[in-house]
């Protein structure tokens, strides 16, 4: 995990090289070998901002078919440039894709369609530099991670149409220093979670009628710099802990949620012996979680009491330099996509069980990629 100054270094540079980069290598690892049976979503994070359309096949290739643009602006930096997941946001119903502008402030929503992706509205953020966002049936919320880091909340038709509920705003119990990752409801829409970085918090938002929320109500994080999470069986929550990115220290914690209270926690720091714990995606009883400064997914086994235990520290390694970040799996829980920000690549996995098998590599994204989401 980079940080934010780096980054800021590196976006000229990065921009001019992804002027040269030819979008058609996208058509790599195109599906011959099975029928599209769902999609794949990347937010290109470029200056002029997209998100790029991927049909996924039965056998887990993937075919490009789409740069759909948000009308707002990326960062065009590399190297894990927003520091979140969930930038980009699929509606469990599939009708509906929400996107991040953080160079520009706002957020995006399109509609889904058998063609592709259909541009809905634009609206403000709310606040400065949206990282990451969250839909549960007509309610959406975005965490902005700048200034004084918030969230605010919207209503999106099926149509895309987003509109901002009045009074939504609500501020971060950290205050400048929270360097908000991410958020998301919580899997029966009550609640939301926001993971706090820069002061190893976890913010607890209570949804109330219209859709607004009250809180924050935070609660330490088990480990140092929480950054993404994601829900499991027997009501657990899986985050992962970068440690501050010190060699091989990362770690994950696990939770129980409860109605409309804090979360308790089950399994407390359990290491995975990488470095930089930042991203995490379930599958069944399996949790995925990236450790981006040593190039490797690790596995997690999920109990029924919401515990956790290490099934395997390598699960699968993308290769020195490569940075992965973000990472989603398809609905049908078979295949594994992993965003790598410094090579402009999907890495593509079979999952099964806590193994992941390498499948193939789609390459010639944008070097500023980040945020993944599949179906």
């Amino acid at each position: 995990m980079l940080s934010p100054t780096h980054n800021m270094k590196i976006k000229f540079l990065v921009s001019f090289i992804g002027a040269a980069i030819s979008f058609a290598v996208c058509t790599a690892g195109a599906a011959t070998a099975g029928s599209q049976v769902g999609r794949v979503y990347v937010l290109s994070n470029k200056p002029e901002n997209s998100v790029l359309v991927f049909d996924r096949a039965s056998d887990g290739s993937l075919t490009f078919i789409q740069e759909a643009a948000t009308q707002g602006a990326g960062t065009g930096a590399t190297g894990d440039p927003l520091q979140s997941q969930g930038s980009v946001a699929l509606r469990a119903d599939n009708k509906i894709l929400l996107a991040v502008n953080p160079a520009s402030g706002e957020l995006t929503a399109f509609r889904v369609t058998d063609a592709g992706l259909e541009f809905g509205s634009k609206v403000s953020s709310g606040g400065f530099f949206p990282v990451s966002v969250t839909v549960y049936s007509n309610l959406v919320y975005v965490v902005n991670q700048l200034g004084v880091p918030n969230i605010n909340g919207y209503t999106v038709s099926d149509a895309g149409q987003l509109l901002e509920i009045a009074s939504s705003t609500r501020d971060l119990a950290g205050g400048p220093l929270a360097l908000p990752a991410e958020v998301s409801f919580t899997p029966d829409g009550t609640q939301l979670i926001v993971t706090e970085k820069g002061t190893r918090l976890l913010d607890i938002f209570n949804l109330l009628t219209g859709g607004r929320t009250n809180g924050p109500f935070p609660e330490t994080s088990r480990g140092k710099t929480p950054f993404g999470f994601s829900f499991g069986p027997g009501d657990s929550v899986i985050v992962s802990e970068a440690e501050g990115g010190l060699p091989m220290l990362a770690t994950a914690s696990s939770y129980r949620l409860t109605a409309g209270g804090i979360p308790q926690p089950v399994s407390r720091k359990v290491p995975d012996h990488g470095t930089a714990a930042c991203w995490v995606v379930v599958t069944g009883d399996v949790a995925w979680v990236v450790n981006t400064a040593s190039a490797a997914v690790s596995s997690y086994q999920i109990g029924t009491d919401a515990s956790i235990t290490l099934a395997n520290p390598v699960a699968a390694s993308t290769g020195t330099g490569t940075v992965p970040i973000d990472a989603a799996a398809s609905s049908d829980g078979l295949f594994l996509y992993q965003v790598l920000s410094t090579t402009g690549q999907i890495a593509v996995f079979g999952i099964s069980g806590s193994a992941l098998t390498p499948l193939t590599t789609v390459s010639g994204l944008p070097l500023s990629i980040q945020g993944i989401a599949a179906r």
